[in-house]
């Protein structure tokens, strides 16, 4: 089920919304191949109707699993939108949709998360990449068909004769 905002209770009074959110509501699986997402995300917001807007306001969290861009370890990245603050439009070019006197917050959430996103999730900041192992090997398996001389790309293209 969506985050939906009740307008006539809004009306009355701000609300306080609190809760988890499954991660089907998101839509935002296989959105990066080193990052899932299966825990649901939790939220605890204060929402408020302003003259021709809603303003919502409070604490996002959701765990990330990934995998390290250098060494391919699993761990788990903690996405917390402390602070989080989302201004929806109820009349103009940028209004949101009303379906039955409520309105979706699950869209504005959806954003920024994604915009919360490490662009490039690493186990730790130092981390080494791979086992200098398991490196040698792959140099040793690609020298394998290669001639003695080092042959690169550029050789090979030089030799294309255009008439």
């Amino acid at each position: 089920m969506p985050l939906l905002i009740n307008l006539r209770q809004l009306d009355k009074e701000s609300l306080h919304l609190e809760g988890k959110l499954p991660v089907a509501e998101l839509d935002i699986a296989g959105v990066d191949e080193l990052i899932k997402v299966e825990a649901p995300l939790k939220y605890d917001l204060e929402v408020q109707k302003l003259e021709n807007e809603i303003l919502a306001q409070g604490n996002v969290s959701l765990d990330l699993k990934c995998e390290c861009a250098r060494c391919l370890k699993p761990f788990v990245y903690r996405l917390e939108l402390e602070d989080w603050a989302g201004l929806l439009a109820l009349e103009g070019e940028e209004k949101v949709v009303i379906s039955n006197d409520c309105v979706d917050l699950t869209p504005s959430l959806r954003e920024d998360i994604l915009l919360g996103f490490p662009q490039h999730p690493l186990c730790k900041p130092e981390c080494g990449g791979l086992p200098k192992k398991a490196i040698v090997k792959t140099k040793k398996a690609s020298k394998a068909g290669e001639s003695k001389e080092n042959v690169s790309a550029w050789a090979e293209l030089n030799k294309i004769k255009f008439k």
